[in-house]
C-alpha cells in the first residue's frame, strides 16, 4: 500500500485504507507511492496507531526489509556485514519526521 494512504488517513480515491489492512495484520509492504516524503511519516503513524499491533521496528520492516526481499535485492534491507549500509537518521517531532543524516554504502552523504 502507499504511504500517502496512511498519512492522509485513507485512500484519496475511495479504496481501502492502509490502516485497515494493518489492523488485520495483512499489510505486507508500504511503498513511497506518488509522494516519497510520506514514507517516513507513515512509519511513525502506523507505529502510533492503536488500531494495529505494529511497533516502530515492525512498521519500518514494511518499508525496508519486506520490499527488498520481494524484489530479491539481497544486498539491502538490513544492517549486516556485506550489505550496502544505506542508513538514515531521522527524528520525529510534532507529527513529522525529519532526516538529519544519511549514509550511502557506509559513507555519510548528508
Amino acid at each position: 500500500m502507499g504511504a500517502p494512504n496512511v498519512v492522509c488517513g485513507g485512500s484519496h480515491s475511495g479504496n481501502v485504507a492502509a490502516h485497515e489492512f494493518a489492523s488485520l495484520g495483512v499489510l505486507d509492504i508500504l511503498s513511497s507511492d506518488y509522494y516519497p516524503r510520506s514514507l517516513l511519516d507513515a512509519l511513525f503513524q502506523l507505529a502510533d496507531d492503536e488500531r494495529n499491533d505494529l511497533d516502530l521496528p515492525q512498521a519500518t520492516k514494511l518499508a525496508i526489509v519486506d520490499p527488498a526481499e520481494a524484489l530479491q535485492l539481497n544486498d539491502r534491507g538490513v544492517i549486516a556485514e556485506g550489505k550496502r549500509a544505506d542508513i538514515l537518521l531521522a527524528h520525529h517531532l510534532h507529527d513529522h519526521t525529519y532526516v538529519t543524516r544519511v549514509w550511502r554504502q557506509g559513507k555519510q552523504v548528508f
